[in-house]
C-alpha cells in the first residue's frame, strides 16, 4: 500500500484506505515532542493504586512486546518527517497487518497485532504503541459527543468512545477505526494514559456484563474504578455488578456517590432509578424519573427504559410513544430499534417489527437480541 494514499492533512481530512479515519483540527504547537515510555510511567501508578502484585492482575494495554517491536522495526522506518512516519504506521496497521473490525473483545496492542482484529480502543492501543516506537507523539482522546451504551436486562451498560490524537508537523489530528458509523465529532478531550487504562478495563467489564459473566465483570470493573475513580462509565458499570449480585444498598451508595461527581449523568440516574425500585423506594424512584423527564435531553436509553416499563404494565400505547422518543433522540442505536421490535411484536405488528430488526442488524450485525428476534420473526407464528 502506498503511504501517500493514507495521507490526509488536518485542514482537509479524507477517508483513509482500510477504514482509517482522520479528522483534523489545526492547533499551533511550539513545543518539541520528547519521546517517552508511557508503559514505564504507568507502572508506578498501577503499583500505587492496585498494590503489590499488580502484575498478576493487569497489563499495560499499549505495551510493546518484543515480537511487535521486531515487526515495527522491519516495517516502519524511524526516519523521515512526522507525516511520513505517521503514514507508515497507518500503512503498517491497515495495509500490511490488514486490521479488521471486531466489536468484541477489546484487545491490547499485542493482542490486536497477533489477531489482526479489534475494535476502536484496540486500534488506538496498537496505534499508540507503534507510533511511540517511531518517535511520534500519539495519545488517547475521549470523544464526548459520541458514547456507546448497551441496554441489557433493564439497565444501561456504559462504554466510552476512544480515538487517537497526534500532533503532526504542528497540527493536531484524530485517528479512528469505527466502520459502521459516520463521523461527526464536535467535542473531544485528550486523556491520560492512566485514564485510557481505566477505559480498557471498563470495556472488558462491560463486555462481561453483556454476557452475564458477573464474576469476571466485577474483577475488571474493580480495577477500572481503582485506576480511574472519577470515570463515570466505570462507576456506572461497577454499580451494575453490585445490583446484579444482590448488593442493592452498595449499588445505591455507588450511584449516589457517582452523581456527586456527575450530577446529570443519565445512565447513573437511570440505573439508580432501577436500584430504588428493586429496594422498594418507589417514591424516590418516581422523583428521579420526573427529574430525568424535566431535563428534556434524556439519553435514548432512558426512553427505552420507560417504554419497557410501560410495556410490562400492559400499556402498549405509552410504550410505543417512549420508543419513538428514543428513535428521535438517536435513530442509529440498535438498542432503540430492538425496543421498537419488542413493542411491535407485543401488539402483533409483524411488518413493523421486521423493519426495525433489520435496521438494528444493519447497525450492528453482532447484536444478540436483534439476532434472536430476527430468527423468531423468520420462523413465524408457532
Amino acid at each position: 500500500m502506498n503511504s501517500a494514499a493514507a495521507r490526509a492533512t488536518p485542514t482537509q481530512p479524507r477517508l483513509l484506505s482500510f477504514m482509517a479515519f482522520v479528522l483534523g483540527v489545526s492547533v499551533a504547537s511550539c513545543t518539541a515532542y520528547v519521546p517517552f515510555d508511557g508503559s514505564g510511567t504507568l507502572i508506578a501508578e498501577f503499583e500505587r493504586r492496585l498494590g503489590d502484585g499488580w502484575q498478576e492482575q493487569v497489563v499495560v494495554p499499549f505495551a510493546v512486546t518484543e515480537e511487535l517491536r521486531t515487526v515495527i522495526d522491519e516495517r516502519v522506518s524511524p526516519a523521515g518527517s512526522e507525516t511520513r512516519r505517521r503514514d507508515e504506521v497507518l500503512d503498517f496497521i491497515f495495509g500490511w497487518l490488514d486490521l479488521q473490525y471486531e466489536l468484541r473483545p477489546t484487545r491490547t496492542a499485542a493482542e490486536t497485532f497477533s489477531s489482526a482484529r479489534g475494535n476502536c480502543l484496540s486500534f488506538v492501543n496498537l496505534f499508540v504503541a507503534a507510533g511511540r516506537e517511531r518517535r511520534l507523539n500519539p495519545f488517547f482522546v475521549e470523544v464526548e459527543d459520541y458514547q456507546r451504551w448497551n441496554y441489557h436486562n433493564g439497565v444501561v451498560v456504559s462504554r466510552g468512545h476512544i480515538v487517537a490524537g497526534m500532533y503532526v508537523d504542528g497540527n493536531m489530528a484524530t485517528y479512528d477505526f469505527l466502520p459502521y458509523r459516520p463521523k461527526s465529532y464536535r467535542s473531544f478531550q485528550p486523556i491520560t494514559d492512566l485514564a485510557a487504562a481505566g477505559h480498557y478495563y471498563n470495556n472488558l467489564g462491560a463486555e462481561a456484563l453483556m454476557v452475564d459473566d458477573l464474576q469476571t465483570a466485577e474483577r475488571w470493573l474493580d480495577i477500572a474504578v481503582r485506576l480511574a475513580p472519577d470515570f463515570d462509565k466505570a462507576i456506572n458499570n461497577h454499580g451494575l455488578v453490585l445490583l446484579r449480585t444482590g448488593r442493592v444498598d452498595d449499588a445505591i451508595e455507588v450511584y449516589e456517590q457517582g452523581l456527586e461527581l456527575h450530577p446529570e449523568n443519565v445512565p447513573l440516574l437511570t440505573n439508580l432509578v432501577r436500584a430504588y425500585q428493586i429496594e422498594g423506594s418507589h417514591d424516590r424512584a418516581a422523583e428521579l424519573l420526573d427529574a430525568l423527564e424535566a431535563m428534556n435531553r434524556a439519553s435514548p436509553f432512558f426512553y427505552v427504559y420507560r417504554g419497557d416499563a410501560a410495556l410490562a404494565a400492559g400499556d402498549a400505547a405509552t410504550a410505543l410513544d417512549y420508543m419513538r422518543r428514543a428513535l428521535a433522540a438517536d435513530p442509529e442505536l440498535p438498542e432503540v430499534h430492538v425496543g421498537l421490535v419488542r413493542v411491535y411484536l407485543a401488539t402483533g405488528q409483524m411488518r413493523e417489527a421486521k423493519h426495525h430488526v433489520e435496521r438494528a442488524l444493519r447497525l450492528d450485525a453482532t447484536h444478540d437480541e436483534a439476532r434472536k428476534y430476527a430468527a423468531m420473526i423468520e420462523r413465524g407464528p408457532q
